[in-house]
Parts: C-alpha cells; structure tokens; sequence
C-alpha cells in the first residue's frame, strides 16, 4: 500500500522524464491517469491496524484529484471497511499538484506560458528538451518562437545576423539564443538550420567560419589527398588547376572520378560565396548537388557568385531515370516558389519536385559509373 507521499515522489520522478512529459502534456490520450494505491493485506490489517488507519487517514486528506475507494471485508474486521485503491488524476495540472515539488510545479507553470503562447510546430521539441528554456525568460522563448517563424533560408543575404531589420529583436538576440533559434528552425525545416549551421542556412557571415573539403582529383596537384580548408581562405587563396567541382555532401567522395587539372571542395551546403572570390574567376567551376529543393535552391545560389557554373546531373531526365529506385519524400520543402539563379528549365524542374509525392533524389544514390561519365564530360 503506497502513501500521497510514495506516490507524489514517483510522480515528481517522472516529470523528468523526457518521453512521458511530451505523451502527458501534448497526448490528450494519455488522461485520466489512474495510479495503483494497493490495498493493505490481511495480514497488515489485523496486525498492523494502526498503520492501516493511518494510511487510510492520509488519503481522506487528498483534495487532489480523486481517490477511488472499495469496500473491503477482513476477517479481523467486524464490518466491510472503505479501503483507498486507485488516484485518478484528469490532466497535467493535477499530475503536476499531486508531485507536490516546488521545482517541477515552477518549471510546469514557465513551460504552459511558453507553449500557450507559440506554433503548435515547436510545442513536442519545447516539452522534450527543457535545456532550450530552463534559465530564459520565457517572454525571451516565446520571441524566439515568433523569430522562427519569420525567418527562412538566405534570408540574411549575406548580412550579419545582428543586423537583420524589422524582426523586433535586439542586435545580441541571435548570440543569446542561437542553440534555440536553430532548433526552432529545425522544426520547420527537417533538421536543416542544425546540418548545415545556423548561420550557413541563413546566408549570414560566421565570425568562427566554416571549413569545408578540399580534395584533390589528379595526382600531384596538391601536397595532399584531402584537407579541411575555411570559406575565408578559400576566398582569398588562389588553387592550383582549371577546374573546381563544387560537390553538396562530404560522403559522395568516393564517387568522384579521378580527373586531370581538377579539385573538388565538398560539404559546403547554403555557404557558397567563397565562389564570388577573385581566386575562382578563371575556373571552370561545376555545382553536384541533391536533385530535391534544397539542392537546387544552392545550385541557384552557387550560380548567383558564379554566373559560369555548370550543373551536373540536377535535371528532370537524370531524376525521372532513377526516381523509381533511389526517391524518397523530402520531408519539407525548402521554398513554395522557385529560387533566384535558375534557369527556365530548372526552374520547372523545381516547380515539378515541388508537386511529387517522392520529390527527393540524394546524390549518395546514384550510379558511380554514371557519375563520372557525366563528370568527364563536363571535363570533355
């Protein structure tokens, strides 16, 4: 047989337990919430009858929720009994009374402000992971949620995040929560802000920067097989060879051919302005990406730096050649509309994923041998 007490400290317990915090509060399946009391044996009841008495007192005492009783008959008793069985409690507030614990009841009441007051998108990812909240002002939390929803990809267009207008933040908000913001963003973006870095996928200068891959595609070109190199001095360091293949992903190195006069620099997502640098003018520079949205929205932006640049394997024909065996559903778009940078024919390729039920084609996927044939006639 539990006491208020047992089960308060059980209940406490469980608060901080990420799982049953989101299915409680979010799941309105998840109510009534009946708890076992157990009854005292007959044992305990002739021999322990004080005890029992006592226990049977304490629980008259609950206000909380209600206390289901059964009528028990002992055979040390003269009369059936009224024994405690079961606390049923009827939602969140109740379970969060009944811990009777002032941190978990102060943590409750700042999360229900926070989650009353932003997109329901941001609800599941705010209940799990308290770190994004515990020790903010929840009025902070909630302007973080609302920033969220205001920002998209390259929004910054190459600006610094502190100098972003007309969001109603201050210049430090983004360095007092850019773990929060990029989670946020996570939300609406598939996990995208988080892959490639806050900053990245919103086109605003890193002050730390960002490395990518180099990696070289003849023998001798360079001192070494591959090496992580930052944008900036990718900028402002001229290359060896004629010609640069700008690649999406870091794991789609084994597919690259060997090729004369040629590097590739791979991993670089949204962060694609090192291409407007003097160093890359006289290159001849290739963009491999994803065949998805994501992809082609770099594509468009790659060749907003580099005006030359030619795209491998990122059309309606390669997609539909291998769409059947290697597409998947792109879990969320990276814009309703086509993106800046595209050509007609792009363009209607991006509008045509947007449409498809499996509009996402990862590079990772294709054939290696068609890979390279098509890298080899970009080389000619």
């Amino acid at each position: 047989m539990k006491s208020p007490t047992n089960i308060a400290e059980r209940l406490a317990r469980q608060w901080h337990q990420s799982s049953l915090r989101v299915e409680r509060l979010l799941s309105a399946d998840s109510w009534p919430l009946e708890i076992p009391i157990g009854k005292p044996s007959g044992a305990q009841f002739a021999r322990e009858t004080a005890r029992v008495q006592e226990h049977v007192q304490l629980w008259r005492e609950v206000k909380i929720g209600e206390v289901v009783w059964q009528t028990v008959n002992y055979r040390a008793g003269a009369d059936a009994v009224p024994i405690p069985t079961q606390w049923r409690l009827s939602g969140p507030s109740e379970w969060i009374a009944a811990t009777a614990n002032d941190t978990v009841q102060k943590e409750f009441i700042i999360l229900e402000s926070i989650v009353a007051n932003v997109t329901p998108i941001y609800r599941e990812c705010l209940v799990t992971d308290r770190s994004l909240w515990r020790g903010k002002p929840p009025q902070e939390v909630i302007a973080a949620a609302t920033l969220a929803n205001a920002l998209s990809p390259g929004i910054a267009n190459g600006k610094p995040l502190r100098l972003l207008s007309g969001l109603d933040i201050d210049t430090k908000f983004f360095e007092r929560h850019a773990t929060l913001i990029t989670r946020l963003l996570d939300e609406r973006y598939d996990g995208a802000a988080s892959e490639q870095g806050l900053n990245d996928f919103l086109d605003a200068p890193i002050e730390n920067d960002h490395w990518l891959l180099v990696a070289p595609l003849d023998e001798g070109l360079l001192p070494f097989n591959r090496q992580r190199v930052t944008a900036q001095e990718l900028t402002e360091t001229r290359l060896p060879g004629s010609h640069i293949l700008v690649v999406e992903n870091e794991q789609c190195i084994h597919l690259l051919p060997r090729a004369p006069d040629t590097i590739a620099i791979l991993g670089a997502g949204l962060n694609l302005k090192w291409l407007a640098g003097d160093a890359f003018h006289d290159k001849k520079v290739a963009y491999w990406g994803d065949m998805d949205t994501w992809g082609l929205l770099m594509l468009g932006r790659a060749r907003q730096y580099c005006p030359s640049l030619h795209p491998v394997m990122m059309t309606r024909d390669h997609f539909e050649k291998h769409a059947q065996r290697c597409a998947v559903a792109e879990p969320t778009p990276a814009q309703s509309h086509s993106p800046a940078g595209l050509n007609d024919n792009e363009r209607a390729f991006f509008d045509f994923l947007l449409k498809q039920n499996k509009g996402r084609l990862e590079q990772e996927y294709l054939p290696e041998q068609e890979v390279q044939a098509e890298i080899n006639s970009w080389l000619g």
